[in-house]
């Protein structure tokens, strides 16, 4: 068993978990490029005042990555290419957004076209845009729809997939 002291200015081991949780749910979204929830996480971290203890994570969360993937005398150098490639804006997060091409998702799903349907959605590293976009597409479609085709097809979907609504908020 190992036993280790707080020293004076140091975080409470439960609060090095709440913020190694924080860096997880960071690194995640930046990872997978859903800018959405990196925002939303980055502005509860500054809104929280806890920026700090989280960048102290992130560095060694990559630290310790480095140090496990590279032999000593060439990790230095990968940093230093790492430090070079950096862009110079780091405000927003790299998504994969303009290689998602909805349209041709949803002809291949008119089209039965299982093959390419598959191919899609293993080609794209985030399924976020291209399921957002596909969701945009069914709701533009929707208008078209004759006068009770819809509660039609959400009762199918329903009788298929088994009813478990979501509690709608007041």
């Amino acid at each position: 068993m190992v036993v280790t002291r707080e020293l004076a200015d140091e975080l409470p081991a439960e609060a090095v978990d709440v913020a190694k949780a924080r860096a997880a749910t960071l690194l995640l979204a930046f990872r997978h490029g859903n800018q959405l929830a990196f925002d939303r996480e980055l502005e509860r971290l500054l809104a929280d005042q806890a920026e700090q203890e989280v960048t102290t994570l992130l560095v060694w969360i990559a630290a310790e990555a480095v140090r496990k993937a590279y032999a000593p005398e060439v990790a230095d150098r990968v940093l230093r290419g790492l430090a070079r490639l950096a862009p110079a804006d780091t405000s927003g997060v790299l998504v994969d957004e303009e290689f998602v091409d909805v349209a041709e998702l949803v002809e291949a799903v008119d089209a039965g076209d299982v093959g390419t349907v598959r191919a899609l959605v293993a080609a794209t590293p985030d399924t976020t845009f291209l399921v957002g976009g596909l969701l945009q597409a069914v709701a533009m479609m929707l208008p078209f729809l004759p006068d009770g085709e819809v509660r039609e097809i959400t009762a199918e979907l329903r009788h298929r997939h088994g009813s478990r609504s979501i509690p709608r908020q007041a």
